[in-house]
Formats: C-alpha cells, structure tokens, sequence
C-alpha cells in the first residue's frame, strides 16, 4: 500500500476518534466555532492549520469538531478557532500551532500503520 493510502486510511481513524471523544453521552458533538450540536456523524474533523501541514494534521489539540457550515463553507472560521483553542488549552495555543505547522515533516509509513493502530484502540476504549 502507499504512503498516501496509509495517510487516507489514518485520516479517517482520526476523524472518528477527535469527533467520537467530543461527543456527549448521548452521541452529540458541538461545533468548536459556532456551537451548534449534532450527532458525531453529521460533524467533521476540523483542523486549525490546514491538513496541509502534516506537523499538524494529526495533532489533537490542532483539531475539533465542526460543523460543515463552519469547516466548508466558511473556510475553517480559523479566527474563531483560535479564540476556542487558545480558551480550551491556554492563551498562546494557536500561535505555538501555527508555528509547528510551518515545520516540515514526513511521518513514516510504518509510524502511520502505528498511529491508525493506537487511535482505533482509542476508538474502542470510548465504548
């Protein structure tokens, strides 16, 4: 299988595991920019910094749930992500993101077959 298999197959795990670990009892997940409250499954896997950066792209703290409205058709609303980051895990959040993401990085084939192993364990942890 190639690279960007690996990375597409890890994209999907991950998706599910940040939506799922943001979901309520009940399966609800609220939207990061705008607040809006859906079952996991109509949300998506926002990112602040672009999946672009792969320094980022599977950083926890870079992503959270959005809504398509907020993720899609407004572009991310990175503004507003920032002002949620940096209130949910300390003043100066967003900046240290944008920095890591301006590193370059390849992450391994073998350490994304490990990452998508770790968060599907994840993932069925939360059941």
């Amino acid at each position: 299988m190639t690279w960007l298999k690996e990375v597409k197959k890890l994209d999907l795990v991950f998706s599910r595991y940040i939506r799922l670990s943001r979901s309520d009892e009940n399966g609800y997940a609220t939207c990061i920019t705008c607040g809006c409250k859906k079952n996991w499954k109509e949300q998506q896997c926002g990112h602040f910094m672009s999946r672009a950066h792969y320094s980022t792209r599977f950083d926890e703290t870079n992503c959270d749930v959005q809504c398509v409205k907020c993720n899609i058709f407004r572009q991310g609303e990175s503004y507003v992500f920032a002002l949620r980051l940096d209130e949910k895990y300390g003043e100066g959040t967003a900046e240290k993101l944008y920095q890591k993401s301006k590193q370059s990085q390849k992450i391994p084939k073998d350490e994304l077959i490990e990452m998508r192993k770790t968060y599907q364990e994840k993932i069925n942890g939360l059941s």
